[in-house]
Order: C-alpha cells, then structure tokens, then sequence
C-alpha cells in the first residue's frame, strides 16, 4: 500500500470516528422504547442531556422526553420550566429516580423561594402521563404530556441532577456544569438557547466573592482578634497595644463580613438553591450578633464600674458563640459552593494552626499568671515581716 492510500485509509478512519462520536451526541440518533417517537430534538449543552418533544398546536400541549446520560440508580434528575427566570426557585420540575425498592419512580414537584426539597406536588399547569425508565444502569429518561400555556410557550427551561439518600433527593453539586444548566425553549419554533459563558462567570464570581469574604471575615479575623485579647494582654510589654489590635482584627472582621453577608443575600435572592437554610439563617444570625457586639463596645463600662463584670460575661460568651458559629457557616459554604478539597482542607489547616498555636499559647499565659501568683504570695508575707520589724526597732 503506497503512501497516498495509507493516508487516505487514515482520514477515512478519522472521519468514521467523528461520525460515530456525533452519532452517540446527536439527539436526532437516539431510539426510544415502546417506538415513541418526536418530531424536534435538541442536545443540552451541559450534563450530558437532551430534551425531545412534539409539539400540538391544536391544543397547546406537548409530549416530551427529558433524556439524561451518565447517571446513576444513586442519583435523581430533573427537568423544569420556569417563566419568572433562569433558576430554580419557582420552577416546575419533572422528577425522577431510583427507589431503594428497584421502582422507578417519577413525579412533578414546584420549587418554591425556599431551599428545593424536591417535594411531590402539583405543578402550576397540567402535567398527564408522567413516566422514567432507567435503561443500562446510567440513562434516565422522563417522560410526560404538559398543558402549556400562553407563557410557558417560550420560556426557561432548568435541568439537574444531585445524589439520592435514603429515597430522599438531596442538593445537587454546584460544579461549573450544575450551576450552567439553564436556557430557554421555545416549543413552537423548536430554538433553544444556553446560559453565556458570562452568566456562568458572573454567578460563579459572585459565589467565590461571597465565599472568600466570610472565610477571612467570620472564620479567620474573629478567632485571630480573640486570641489577641485572651493571649497578648497577659504580657506586660503588650499592654494596651493588645486591646487595640484586638479591636482592629474584629471591626475588620466585621466589616468585611458584613460585605461577605451582603454577597450571600444577593446570591440568595438571585438563586435560592445558592444557599441552604441552615447556612442564611446561620449567616443572618453573625450579622446580628456581630452587630451587637459592635454596639457593645461603644457602650464599654470602665474597669472599675460595678457593671463591668456583666458586661465581661456577655462579651466573652457573645464573642465565642459567633467564632463557633462562624467556623460552623464556613465549612457548610465550603460544602455548598464545592470548590475543591484543596480549598477545604486549606480552611482545615488554618483552623488547625490557629488550634495548636491557641493550645500554646495557653499554656505558656497559664504559667505566667500562675508563676506571677507564686511570687505574689512569696513577697506578701515578707512585705509583712518587714514592716513588723520595723515597728519593733521604733519601740
């Protein structure tokens, strides 16, 4: 074989590989059970997934089939129309997976402005014929007819795919892919439409803005300006820089994190699915306490004041709830936002160091002040002694 048909013997090659790789892409290819079949298609750009429907224009309703590849009998999916917006809350979602029995089970379930449950109930239009199927242990397919109406004929559409506890849907992932599956439809004219890659960008900057704010904020300036108020004060020579480097650490704490909470209301507002209960609540719960901790210091009674001593019981336990909360809500972000176990395991380390260097530190103050005690006491008696003598010699 000469040179020339080798060459064309490996572009014939080349080409049969793409065709085949574009077959097993194309929506168009693909056969559904029970001879269903659909007159557009269109390929998801983002999880592996693709929506098929026919559209009736006699009566405005649609068949269609959400088909999603890649899955697993451990994980559920979803696919959703959504007229207010791009996001999951208020969306209508068609929902399916594997229970723990073997049944395929498949439902409709309306998102509210809370954090999505993935409830059964019904959805804001008619939905008939609901139906999933599990094929080759990682393809879900959903079927269902839908009434549309006037706005639903153009409009958002939302899919996803999160893990499965215990028959229970759980939150998705917020990789790239999950916080990127959303577009738009329109079933008559059969166009769909993506996110840009400027909205991905946005949110995923919005959330990483968010993310590292609160992490210096709450989770490493608090603990660091109370480790200079307990520690640095026992040292005279520290005296009285300790108590302004504590206020600074803890007014910049503040005040970024106050920045950091504003991120996560946007984002929460934007997107609930951004944010899980816990973690808001969690979070508006710093805010006020860190406020008040705030107020608390304008209103600092002098050491002498007979009020002093309260005011100490409710600094200290006011400025450690908030540490542990704060420490709490970083790792519940760090598990929502899903950036990386190198991002965890860096937050860890911080915590780690600042822990050992605490326990340290602890116990080098504790043998100063018991070691200033000791010589209090042994210079006491003398003091004593000396004066007694003295009055003696007078006489």
């Amino acid at each position: 074989m000469d040179r020339v048909s080798k060459s064309a013997l490996f572009c014939s090659v080349l080409v049969a590989l793409f065709l085949t790789s574009y077959a097993q892409q194309n929506c168009k290819s693909f056969t559904f059970t029970s001879n269903r079949l659909y007159t557009t298609c269109r390929d998801l750009p983002v999880l592996s997934s693709s929506i098929h429907w026919t559209y009736h224009s006699s009566n405005n309703t649609v068949d269609l089939a959400f088909r999603k590849t890649g899955t697993s009998s451990s994980k559920w999916v979803a696919w959703a129309l959504n007229p207010s917006g791009p996001q999951m809350a208020g969306s209508q979602c068609l929902v399916a997976y594997q229970s723990s029995s073997g049944a395929i089970r498949a439902y409709t379930s309306p998102i509210g402005t809370g954090t999505p449950q993935l409830q059964q109930g019904n959805l804001s239009f008619p939905v008939s014929s609901i139906s999933a199927e599990l094929t080759g242990g990682d393809e879900m397919t959903i079927y269902a007819t839908l009434q549309l109406t006037s706005e639903l004929l153009s409009t958002n559409q939302i899919w996803q795919e999160g893990p499965l506890s215990a028959d229970t849907p759980g939150q998705h992932p917020m990789a790239t892919e999950n916080t990127a599956s959303t577009g738009t439809i329109n079933f008559r004219s059969g166009e769909t439409t993506a996110s840009t890659g400027s909205d991905v960008n946005s949110r995923l900057r919005k959330r990483n803005t968010h993310g590292i704010l609160n992490a210096v904020s709450w989770g490493i300036l608090m603990p660091i300006g109370a480790m200079m108020a307990r520690y640095l004060k026992v040292f005279k020579f520290a005296n009285p820089a300790w108590f302004y480097i504590h206020v600074a650490c803890q007014c910049s704490a503040y005040i970024i994190g106050v920045a950091g909470w504003a991120t996560g209301i946007k984002l929460g507002n934007d997107n609930p699915i951004t944010l899980s209960n816990i973690h808001r609540n969690v979070g508006i719960a710093l805010f006020a306490l860190g406020t008040l901790q705030v107020f608390a210091l304008l209103l600092r009674p002098k050491p002498d004041h007979k009020y002093r001593f309260y005011w100490n019981i409710y600094h200290h336990l006011t400025g450690y709830t908030v540490i542990g909360l704060s420490i709490y809500n970083v790792l519940e972000g760090l598990s929502i936002l899903g950036p990386g176990d190198y991002w965890w395991w860096a937050y860890v380390g911080t915590l780690i160091g600042l822990g050992s260097l605490s326990a340290l530190l602890e116990a080098v103050t504790w043998f100063i002040v018991i070691k200033r005690k000791k010589e209090s006491r042994e210079k006491l008696p003398h003091s004593m002694n000396g004066a007694n003598g003295h009055g003696h010699g007078a006489l």
